[in-house]
C-alpha cells in the first residue's frame, strides 16, 4: 500500500460477520496491487469479536466502532468523511474481492471521466451467476415481482438482467450495494447515502441522484467480486421482509410521489394478506419441512403487515 496516494477508500460496514469481514479484508490485502488504498471498517456493535480480530489481525485497519447498529447506511456515511481516496468503494462483509478487481475499476474509471459509479460482476461463492445491476423500480415492475407474473412477463432473472446480458459492460441504472465504487467529485456533489434508508434500496438512491446529476453509471464485467449474500440480515429473517418493501416504499414515495407509494403500499397489504392465508393452509401440512416453511412466512409476514 502506497501511503502517500489513496486511490481507493474502501469502506466495510460489519455487524456479527467476524468470519467474513476477515476473508473480506484478507481478499483485499491479496488482491489489490498497484495502488494506493486505505481500509475503514465500521462495526455496529457486534457482539461475535469482530473488533478484536480487527484490532488483532489487521492493524492498518481504521476501525470506528458503533456503541449501537445504527443501521448500513448511517455506518457508511460515518465513514466518508474520514476516506481519502480518489475514489471511494463501499464494499459489505460478506464479499471478497478477485484478483486486479479494484485496480479494473480505477482504471476504468480514469478513462472515463463521466462516470460517476461503477460496480462489477457479483458472482456466488462458487462463481455462479448473481445479480449486479437492475433497472430503477417503479409501481408496475413491484406489482409484477409481488405477485409473481414478473416471470411470465420478463423472464426469471427480473428485476436483474439475464447473465448473458451480464458479459458485457455496459450503462446502467443501478448497481447492487455489494460493491459499488463511487468518484470523489460525484460523491461530492451529490453527497453521502440518503439516512431515510436503514437497509436496502440506499444504493438504489444513490445511483439515481448520480444519474439525475449527469453522472453516468456502469457495469465492469471484467471486474470481479464473489458474495456470499443478505449475511447481516439473515440473523432478523423475520424482519427482512418488512426492511425491503419499506425501502421501496421510501424510494417510491421520494422520486415517484406520495401517491404511487401509497398504491404500492395497500398492493402489498392485499397480497400479504392472501399470502398468510395461504402459507395458514399449508401449515396443515403433515409435512414438518412444509410446517416450518408455512410458520416462518407466516410470521414475516405478520411483521411486515404491522409495519405497514
Amino acid at each position: 500500500m502506497n501511503a502517500e496516494r489513496v486511490d481507493v477508500s474502501v469502506i466495510i460496514v460489519n455487524w456479527n460477520t467476524r468470519g467474513l469481514l476477515a476473508q473480506c479484508l484478507q481478499s483485499l490485502y491479496d488482491t489489490t496491487n498497484n495502488l494506493g488504498f486505505e481500509v475503514i471498517v465500521v462495526d455496529n456493535a457486534s457482539a461475535d469479536g469482530s473488533v478484536e480480530m480487527v484490532c488483532q489481525d489487521f492493524p492498518r485497519v481504521q476501525l470506528v466502532v458503533n456503541a449501537n447498529n445504527v443501521g448500513f447506511v448511517r455506518a457508511n456515511n460515518q465513514a466518508l468523511p474520514l476516506s481519502r481516496g480518489r475514489y471511494v468503494l463501499l464494499l459489505n462483509s460478506d464479499a471478497a474481492v478477485l484478483p486486479g478487481a479494484l485496480l479494473r475499476m480505477v482504471q476504468f474509471m480514469d478513462a472515463q471521466p463521466g462516470v460517476g459509479i461503477v460496480g462489477p460482476r457479483i458472482l456466488n461463492p462458487n462463481g455462479s451467476f448473481q445479480s449486479s445491476y437492475m433497472d430503477f423500480p417503479n409501481l408496475l415492475s413491484e406489482l409484477l415481482l409481488m405477485t409473481k407474473l414478473s416471470k411470465v412477463v420478463y423472464g426469471r432473472h427480473f428485476p436483474s438482467h439475464s447473465p448473458q446480458q451480464s458479459r458485457e459492460t455496459r450503462a446502467v441504472d443501478w448497481m447492487q450495494g455489494a460493491c459499488i465504487m463511487i468518484r470523489r467529485e460525484t460523491l461530492e456533489e451529490i453527497g453521502g447515502l440518503d439516512e431515510i434508508f436503514f437497509m436496502y434500496s440506499e444504493e438504489v438512491d444513490w445511483c439515481w441522484r448520480a444519474r439525475q446529476a449527469g453522472w453516468a453509471v456502469y457495469y465492469l464485467s471484467e471486474a470481479k467480486v464473489l458474495h456470499w449474500g443478505s449475511q447481516s440480515s439473515s440473523k432478523v429473517p423475520v424482519k427482512r421482509r418488512s426492511l425491503v418493501y419499506k425501502s421501496k416504499l421510501l424510494f417510491l414515495d421520494k422520486h415517484h410521489g406520495p401517491t404511487t407509494a401509497l398504491l404500492l403500499k395497500w398492493a402489498l397489504l392485499i397480497t400479504s394478506i392472501l399470502k398468510m392465508g395461504f402459507w395458514s393452509l399449508l401449515f396443515l401440512s403433515p409435512r414438518t419441512r412444509d410446517r416450518t416453511r408455512a410458520r416462518e412466512n407466516i410470521r414475516s409476514y405478520g411483521v411486515l403487515i404491522g409495519d405497514l
